[in-house]
């Protein structure tokens, strides 16, 4: 007998171009669970009790729990709330750069107070908090009751780095984290709500067009779900994924590399995440033929440092054209 849903396809956002197939859904104890890790693939673990202390979360009981400190929060001008760095940006592509949106910090009754209040019009909001000694007692002690063993089982059983962070999401429905990778290993959990997750293999790089390592939005998709450009992407028609919805207590295993893109469903009520960030391993003894991850990670590091000795960004292409074409192409 399966689960009830607590959600529909009703409260999906179109993307008529993608081409997804189901992330396997398994029980804790279901011996595919490691394997799918041990084989960077991704997974919805249910059962796992990682954030079971956590599953009484609410406004009320954050706002009442988290103490005086404040909290990062997003604002957006729409639901799309992308990541940058300007500081990573060449002073050309700064002065040109206008960041998608902006952060603030406020205590977390004013975030409650400005999300219940908000209205159609205004900007939407997104808090993003790193989760440390300094939010309140009781948030500490359910922090601490998480069932860290079985994290740190993962994450010995599979070499893992140090756990670098813990992030408090909490989102307002329709709120979207458009494509993207990360360097890290991520077990995504679920509190309160549901999120759909699209996920892409490292082995996609070349359909999801990413932003040049020294633009803000580097690490980011240059294609807009919303709109597809297939003329400037011509290679977004290949795009193949995968996703899952998450609901509370689910945990999703996102490997380092793997393109991801979090929607929080439309008329389901604020959602609230939290992350748990852990350093890649050492990848052991290089096999071959490389893997996804491992191309992405070498292409990244020789963009790098093109950009170091040359200086100039736009110097890059021209250098790898001379390179390539007529010598590695027919």
């Amino acid at each position: 007998m399966g689960e009830e849903k607590g959600w529909n396809d009703s409260q999906f956002r179109k993307y008529d171009f993608l081409s997804l197939e189901s992330i396997p859904r398994l029980h804790v104890d279901d011996p595919r669970v490691k394997e799918l890790i041990a084989a960077k693939r991704p997974v919805v673990i249910t059962n796992s009790q990682l954030v079971g202390s956590a599953l009484k979360w609410d406004l009320d009981y954050l706002q009442e729990n988290m103490g005086s400190g404040k909290c990062t929060v997003i604002y957006s001008h729409n639901h799309k709330f992308k990541f940058y760095d300007d500081s990573k940006a060449t002073p050309d592509i700064r002065a040109e750069f206008t960041p998608p949106t902006r952060g603030v910090s406020m205590k977390m009754s004013e975030f409650v107070k400005r999300l219940e209040g908000w209205t159609k019009g205004d900007e939407r909001m997104y808090l993003q908090q790193v989760l440390n000694d300094t939010v309140g007692p009781q948030i500490v002690h359910d922090f601490v009751a998480f069932k860290w063993y079985w994290a740190d089982l993962i994450q010995e059983a599979n070499s893992w780095g140090p756990l670098t962070a813990n992030l408090l999401l909490i989102a307002m429905e329709g709120n979207v984290t458009p494509c993207h990778y990360d360097e890290q290993e991520n077990l995504f959990a679920q509190i309160r709500g549901y999120k759909r997750c699209i996920l892409f293999s490292p082995d996609q790089f070349e359909c999801l067009y990413p932003y040049p390592v020294y633009h803000p939005h580097d690490r980011q998709s240059q294609v807009d779900f919303d709109r597809p450009d297939f003329t400037r992407f011509p290679n977004l028609k290949n795009l193949r994924g995968c996703e899952a919805v998450v609901g509370p207590g689910d945990v999703l295993y996102i490997p380092n590399y793997w393109w991801h893109h979090i929607e929080a469903l439309m008329g389901g009520g604020y959602t609230i995440s939290v992350n748990f960030w852990y350093k890649a391993g050492s990848t052991g003894q290089v096999t071959y033929p490389l893997k996804g991850y491992q191309k992405v990670a070498i292409m990244r590091n020789v963009e790098k440092m093109l950009v170091e000795v040359l200086h100039d960004p736009k110097e890059v292409a021209p250098l790898l054209r001379s390179l390539v074409l007529g010598r590695y192409t027919e």
